[in-house]
């Protein structure tokens, strides 16, 4: 059943903090924010994108760190400052033209429970909250910002036949 979800999805929305961050939020002194990312998730979105899969953002938090990582990556489905993430999956669909079932969502707590619900693929990290994990397709192996968005991006690929393709096209010219 997982292996089917994996092969019909077309699309991948990811929460932050908590699933590209390991939930950490760092403060200077003049209050400005920071954030850390793995840089083997960021390999995970550029296949996934070199696929043709679309990759987009919704989040509770703003930030400027968050911006950032988005332009590095190409991301351009951002959706930051929400509260309510299923307005925004069915905003996200429509201008996408895409259905429920052929989108992820990559969520860690509470938050993420209701667009969970009504996506093709819900998965949680490995240290996502109790409940966002029993409501999951799928669950990672590893933690939020430790590569967990990776390892769904690899599952996806390999499902759907194309991850030896693009590691050959991207990595070995």
């Amino acid at each position: 059943m997982t292996l089917e979800r994996l092969k019909a999805i077309r699309l991948v929305l990811l929460d932050v903090d908590g699933v590209l961050t390991a939930g950490e939020i760092i403060y200077g002194d003049s209050g400005e924010q920071f954030k850390v990312f793995d840089v083997k998730d960021g390999v995970g979105i550029r296949m996934l994108k070199a696929a043709g899969i679309q990759v987009g953002i919704i989040t509770g938090r703003s930030g400027q760190a968050l911006r950032h990582r988005c332009a590095n990556l190409g991301i351009d489905l951002v959706f930051d400052g929400t509260r309510d993430k299923t307005k925004v999956l069915d905003q996200v669909l429509a201008h996408t033209g895409l259905s429920a079932e052929a989108a992820a969502f990559v969520g860690d707590d509470l938050p993420d429970l209701a667009v969970m619900k009504k996506v093709g693929l819900a998965v949680a990290v490995a240290d996502a909250h109790e409940a966002v994990r029993g409501v999951a397709h799928l669950i990672t192996r590893a933690g939020g910002g430790r590569g967990a968005v990776r390892e769904v991006s690899d599952a996806i690929l390999k499902a759907q036949g194309r991850w030896d393709e693009l590691v050959q096209k991207l990595f070995h010219g």
